[in-house]
C-alpha cells in the first residue's frame, strides 16, 4: 500500500486561501505537522494539529479539531465537530465544542469550557499513532482496498472538495515570513503575507503575495500573479508567466520571462534570459455562405490571379455580348471600327432639325 507521503512533505496552500489580518482563512481542511509554530490563527474545516505545535491565534474548526501532545493554543478554540485534545495541551482562552471532547491529562484551559457532547476525560491517541494503528489494523485483517482509500482521504480531497492547507514539520509560518524546508505550492487566487522561504517555489495564477520568494532550487510565478518584493533562488533556474508583475529584483541561474511581465527591479542571471513570446494567434475563420459552400477567394489550379468575388458586385451571368450591345447603341454612336457615314456628317437623317435661334 502506498500511503503518498510525499504529498505531505511540502507546504500546500489550496486556491482561494487568504491571510486576513491574523487568520489563515481557506474553505478546506488544516494539517499542521509536529513541531511547528503557526503565528497566527487558523480557520477552516478540519484541523488538525501534530505534537509540539503552537499557534498563536484562535482555532475555528467547522469540523472536528485534534491537537497532539504538548500543542499550546494562544486563544480560544472553536469546533463545530468534536474535538480531541491531547494531554498537556494548553489553551490560553476557552474551549467551546458542538459535539463530543476527548481531553487528556493536564490540558490546561485558561477560560471557559463548554461541550454539547459527551465529555471524556483521557489520554487521546495521538493522530499519527492512530492512524497508523488504524490503517494496520485493516491490512492485517485483509481490508486492503479500504487502507488504500483512507490513505487517499488523508492526503488529497474528492473532487470538486476543496484541497487542505498542509503544513510540513519543522516549519515556522506568519505574517513575516513562511519558511519550510520542503517545496512549497501556492494554488490560484490566493492572498498571502510575509516572505515565502522553500526548498523550490510554485505560485499559481492571479495570486498576491505581499513579500519575497526565495528558493535553494526552482521558483515559479504563475500568470497574472503579484509578488510585492524579490524572487530569488541559489541555484535554480525562475519562470514568470504572462502577465505577472515582480516589484524586487529577479536572481536565478536561468530565467524565463514572458514579454507582457513586468519586473520592476534588476534582473540578475549567471547563465541564460529566454523572452517567451505569445505565439501567433489563429487563423481567421473561414465563412460560409447560405449554400454551405466556402466564401473565401480561390485561386486558378494553376496558381493564376484570384477570380473575382460574388461580394464585390460582379455578376457574370449579366455581361451582354457584343451583338446585343452593338443593337442598343444602333444609330447613337458609331461602334469601334466603324467609319460614319460622310454624306450624314455622322448625323441622323431622320432627326429633326433645330433651327438656331439666331
Amino acid at each position: 500500500m502506498s500511503l503518498r507521503s510525499a504529498e505531505l512533505d511540502e507546504l500546500a496552500i489550496p486556491d482561494g486561501t487568504t491571510v486576513e489580518e491574523h487568520d489563515l482563512v481557506t474553505d478546506g481542511d488544516v494539517v499542521v505537522g509536529g513541531q511547528s509554530t503557526v503565528e497566527f490563527g487558523v480557520r477552516g474545516d478540519d484541523v488538525m494539529a501534530g505534537e509540539r505545535v503552537t499557534f498563536s491565534g484562535d482555532i475555528e474548526a467547522a469540523g472536528d479539531c485534534r491537537l497532539d501532545i504538548w500543542s499550546e493554543v494562544a486563544g480560544d478554540v472553536l469546533v463545530g465537530g468534536n474535538a480531541y485534545v491531547g494531554e498537556r495541551v494548553s489553551i490560553d482562552g476557552g474551549l467551546k465544542v458542538a459535539g463530543n471532547a476527548d481531553i487528556g491529562d493536564d490540558v490546561g484551559i485558561a477560560d471557559t469550557f463548554e461541550a454539547s457532547g459527551h465529555i471524556e476525560i483521557r489520554n487521546p491517541m495521538p493522530t499519527v499513532v492512530f492512524l497508523v494503528i488504524y490503517l494496520s489494523q485493516l491490512l492485517r485483517i485483509g481490508e486492503e482496498e479500504a487502507a488504500e482509500e483512507l490513505a487517499d482521504q488523508l492526503v488529497a480531497a474528492d473532487e470538486g472538495e476543496a484541497q487542505p492547507v498542509v503544513i510540513p514539520r519543522g516549519a515556522r509560518v506568519g505574517d513575516d515570513a513562511w519558511r519550510v524546508s520542503t517545496p512549497a505550492r501556492v494554488g490560484d487566487d490566493c492572498r498571502l503575507h510575509g516572505n515565502v522561504r522553500a526548498e523550490s517555489l510554485s505560485v499559481g495564477a492571479d495570486t498576491v503575495v505581499f513579500g519575497s520568494l526565495r528558493a535553494n532550487g526552482d521558483a515559479e510565478v504563475g500568470e497574472e500573479s503579484e509578488i510585492k518584493g524579490d524572487v530569488t533562488t541559489r541555484g535554480g533556474d525562475v519562470r514568470i508567466g504572462r502577465g505577472a508583475h515582480v516589484w524586487g529584483d529577479v536572481s536565478a541561474e536561468d530565467i524565463e520571462l514572458h514579454e507582457h511581465a513586468v519586473v520592476e527591479g534588476t534582473i540578475r542571471v549567471s547563465g541564460e534570459l529566454t523572452q517567451v513570446r505569445d505565439a501567433l494567434g489563429p487563423e481567421p475563420a473561414e465563412t460560409a455562405d447560405a449554400s454551405g459552400e466556402d466564401a473565401n477567394v480561390d485561386q486558378d489550379a494553376d496558381g493564376g490571379d484570384e477570380s473575382p468575388s460574388d461580394e464585390a458586385g460582379f455578376d457574370p451571368e449579366g455581361l451582354q455580348s457584343r451583338e446585343e450591345v452593338e443593337e442598343s447603341l444602333d444609330g447613337v454612336v458609331p461602334m469601334v471600327g466603324e467609319s460614319p457615314d460622310p454624306e450624314s456628317n455622322g448625323r441622323d437623317e431622320d432627326a429633326e432639325v433645330t433651327p438656331d435661334a439666331d
